[in-house]
């Protein structure tokens, strides 16, 4: 008999001895071989809500621009560039000389229309006095009267025109009409300003609490509208959240206050606003930060940590699941998104179903296992072997 039909036979009769992969892990159980160690996860329905990452910049709440209502030179700078200053603090002082002489004559020519008055009212007293015993004519008693009249409105003349000067001599001194912090200075002692100029001498910005202005396609935003209509409004979780640009999360929560009623033609965005309090000035104006945006609300969806969840040739999601016998089990999955370490599915699994989380290269299904329990709050983090989900 040929060499070579000797060798067939020889590893077809051992291949007969130790029988099909089936009969020899039956033999290895048998054996006395025990189960493999696996670690699930008891999953129970819950209710979640989804969040959408918009960039965006940190912008002041109000701000005002200091800027002199009348000419002159700065004398004084009464102010600490970068700190807080409070509604109707002196912050600059020109020079108000010619301002006090304005105003002085202003108040003499209040005392001259008052003069001016009080003689006609003395006038018309007599008049009235010679009219009432049939001496004076009724031409002289109008005549009186109208020089009374020309000598009130002479007097209301020269009061607008005294207040027009205390006004502009009050002026010399630039006060704060905004709460806030005040940045750099744009002028120093001894410069000319101009009334109105167009460079401000200073800036008072509010950011406490601060505006974030961020964009959101309109896609997404028909799409963020039609979920708040269909959410049920008790489980819904307003709170927006901040991330700065280190990664932190910023401690203070904060809340949609408005949208921009259009949509940019070039881009096809709109500005979203939000508002945070800012207690330790922490945000400053033009920061880059994003804004984790609440989107809708799902209900009945499960928590799956994306380590449990694999991909098989098809790209169907896969999770093995342990029965009340400890028996493993292949289970399709619908993955929706990701909420941190966990994948959010809709379909495909039940309550109380255990998933493996640990131990998936020791097992398969129909195998059966040692299961244990892991708190959520074990969860690694970036120890994932799963897929993305598209």
């Amino acid at each position: 008999m040929p060499k070579r039909i000797i060798s067939t036979a020889l590893v077809v009769a051992a291949m007969a001895m130790m029988g099909t992969p089936d009969q020899l892990a039956a033999q290895q159980g048998g054996q006395g071989r025990p189960p493999a160690a696996v670690t699930v996860v008891t999953l129970e329905p819950q209710t979640t809500t989804l969040t959408s990452t918009l960039p965006g910049r940190v912008a002041a709440s109000a701000m005002a621009e200091v800027r002199p209502q009348v000419s002159g030179i700065i004398t004084q700078k009464f102010f600490k560039e970068g700190s807080s200053v409070a509604e109707g603090d002196a912050l600059y002082q020109i020079d108000p000389a010619s301002y006090d002489a304005t105003l002085a004559q202003a108040d003499a020519s209040v005392a001259q229309a008052q003069a001016q008055l009080n003689a006609a009212l003395k006038s018309a007293a007599r008049v009235d006095e010679l009219q009432s015993r049939n001496v004076a004519s009724a031409q002289a008693k109008d005549d009186a009267d109208a020089a009374r009249a020309s000598a009130e409105a002479n007097l209301q003349a020269a009061q607008a025109q005294r207040a027009a000067a205390q006004i502009e001599k009050d002026r010399t001194t630039i006060h704060a009409r905004l709460s806030g912090v005040i940045g750099l200075s744009q002028t120093s002692q001894g410069a000319l300003v101009t009334a109105s100029q167009a460079l401000p001498l200073a800036v008072i910005r509010n950011i406490d609490p601060v505006y974030v202005n961020v964009t959101q396609s309109a896609a997404d935003l028909l799409d963020w509208r039609r979920g708040q209509a269909t959410a049920q409004l008790e489980n819904f979780d307003p709170t927006v959240t901040l991330t700065l640009a280190d990664g932190s999360t910023f401690d203070q929560t904060g809340s949609l206050t408005a949208a921009e009623p259009s949509v940019d033609e070039q881009t096809g965005v709109v500005v979203l606003r939000m508002e945070f309090a800012n207690p330790d000035k922490l945000l400053l104006p033009g920061m880059y930060v994003q804004v984790e945006l609440p989107t809708r609300t799902l209900n009945d969806v499960f928590l799956v940590p994306q380590e449990a969840v694999t991909r098989d040739q098809r790209g169907e999601a896969i999770v093995l699941v342990v029965d009340k016998d400890n028996v493993v089990h292949s289970k399709v999955v619908n993955v929706l998104t990701d909420q941190g370490a966990d994948w959010i599915v809709d379909a495909g699994l039940q309550a109380g179903d255990r998933v493996i989380v640990a131990g998936l290269q020791k097992t398969a299904a129909g195998a059966t296992v040692a299961p244990e329990e892991r708190a959520r709050a074990e969860a690694p983090v970036g120890d994932m072997t799963s897929a993305a989900a598209d």
